[in-house]
């Protein structure tokens, strides 16, 4: 065997890692679907459903408003969103760590909101940083906050 080939044939395997699908980690699948369930929530306008996403001390960091600290509190500042506007954005998911028990995901989104006084619709986009905590009853959102996309 040749000096290239012989390194050809190291290198092989290499060059298929690529094609082999990445398997996702028990922990991401959970997380990936808790947003998708935040998501379904956000654009339902649904503050109660939201709130039980939320751990019991949860923090929720709107751009432009007060932080909403605790369960009671982050449901009072959905109520008062959703008393305001109406969302139907998508989420996606540019960054997801998982280190045991504590999780984060950098995502961003995009879509719609509209005023509810006045029906006036236009573009909603956002960056949005989730921490998340897995307790016994699972993962919970610990920490979101969120600004305009620049």
């Amino acid at each position: 065997m040749t000096h290239r080939s012989r390194l050809s044939a190291l290198l092989l395997p290499f060059a298929l890692l690529p094609s082999i699908p990445r398997v996702k980690h028990p922990a991401e699948e959970q997380l990936r679907a808790l947003l998708a369930t935040y998501e379904t929530s956000l654009n339902a306008g649904d503050a109660g459903r939201i709130e039980q996403l939320y751990a019991d001390d949860g923090v929720f960091m709107p751009a432009g408003f007060a932080t909403a600290s605790g369960k009671s509190a982050v449901r009072g500042a959905y109520d008062a969103v959703f008393a305001n506007i109406r969302i139907a954005i998508h989420f996606t998911v540019d960054e997801l760590t998982v280190q045991g028990d504590v999780a984060y995901a950098r995502t961003h989104s995009a879509g719609t909101a509209t005023v509810v006084a006045t029906g006036a619709s236009g573009p909603e986009a956002n960056r949005e940083l989730f921490i998340f905590t897995r307790g016994p009853g699972g993962w919970t959102i610990a920490r979101y906050m969120f600004n305009k996309a620049a």
